[in-house]
């Protein structure tokens, strides 16, 4: 192993670590803040008190229920849906061999919000939380499903025609969208607009969380088999093939586990924009483009990002701001600077 390559290990070593720690950080503060106050320690005492260890003090009866009924599912579901979009932006910025993609390329994001509009118009705004999210899962799927078909020729795929066929499937999802806010009523239509913004602010429960997290967990179990095969196609088709990787079943695969994780994501929450485009960006320029160092850091950073833009949606004012929007303040003029060093690297 060369000086550079071992520089480069320690250095992703600290990152995931310090990443790992600030993580820990966030959750802790996040949970015991909000009306009722809860101190750190006694945050922390609770913790221990669930993993049957009598560490640390424990809060009154009030900060538990605050702690177990509201904010601990509302936060675990948040690091859920950083961990899909940041796991999946990585897979798909892998595949496509651009640290540009991001997983709405392949029309999960666009599906999953047409879906969601369609239940909110056909139910006159009365769709409960469950109804929305499966309608948005299934769409973000089936959207995901067409780019692929479509996308093919001779029986196989290429990065280009991905890449073009999301843009019209995209162009087209949005125009259904439109359609469908026009023909809205009032009240519904600004449930699609807050929908689309993204959000946590729902009445978020554990079950909630165990609808997503087999879905994360899975995919990611999965991905990680992929890692050595998305360095491989780094180098191109081409070359990749002539390694022995099978660059059309690898592509499919990554474009299953990209719609599966992202549908998770976004199945209760809306639409969170920009956390799959900058989180990998950044990691990598972090940790370098190694996947088996790179993934955990994307899935961790992810975590991490959607944690604290959460955190931010409760305090910075007295209301409740939509998570998509602050991710999309935080990646729009991030994504400028990543397009700007990319025009002038060329990578």
């Amino acid at each position: 192993m060369t000086t550079k390559n071992r520089l480069r290990g320690g250095r992703a070593y600290w990152v995931l670590l310090g990443s790992l720690v600030l993580l820990g950080v966030v959750v802790v503060y996040s949970a015991g803040t909000g009306q009722l106050h809860v101190p750190p320690s006694e945050v922390l005492g609770s913790l221990a008190h669930h993993w049957h260890l009598n560490l640390g003090p424990l809060p009154s009866q009030e900060g538990e229920n605050a702690l177990w009924v509201s904010r601990f599912p509302r936060i675990v579901l948040g690091l859920l849906v950083g961990t899909a979009l940041g796991a999946a932006g990585c897979l798909m910025q892998g595949v496509l061999a651009n640290p540009l993609a991001e997983p709405g390329i392949v029309g999960v994001s666009s599906g999953a919000a047409v879906g969601a509009c369609l239940m909110f118009v056909l139910s006159d705004g009365g769709a409960d939380g469950w109804a929305v999210a499966v309608a948005a899962a299934l769409a973000g799927l089936a959207t995901t499903f067409a780019v692929y078909v479509l996308s093919m020729r001779d029986g196989g795929t290429s990065t280009v025609m991905i890449v073009l066929t999301g843009i019209a499937v995209n162009a087209f999802a949005l125009g259904i969208i439109a359609y469908l806010t026009t023909v809205a009523s009032t009240a519904t239509r600004e449930q699609i607009v807050f929908w689309q913004l993204g959000s946590l602010a729902g009445a978020v429960t554990w079950s909630h969380v165990q609808v997503v997290a087999p879905l994360v967990v899975a995919s990611l179990a999965a991905a990680t088999v992929l890692v050595n095969k998305l360095d491989l196609l780094a180098l191109g088709d081409l070359q990749a093939a002539a390694l022995g990787v099978n660059v059309e079943v690898v592509r499919r695969q990554v474009i299953i586990l990209v719609a599966v994780l992202t549908a998770g994501a976004v199945a209760f929450t809306g639409i969170v924009m920009f956390v799959g485009l900058i989180v990998p960006h950044i990691m990598r320029l972090l940790v370098g483009p190694r996947h088996r160092v790179l993934l955990p850091a994307s899935v961790i950073g992810g975590a991490l990002f959607v944690g604290v833009a959460d955190l931010a949606a409760r305090t910075l004012t007295d209301g409740e701001l939509p998570l998509g929007m602050l991710t999309s303040l935080i990646g729009g003029p991030v994504f400028f600077v990543l397009l700007r060093r990319t025009a002038k690297t060329g990578w």
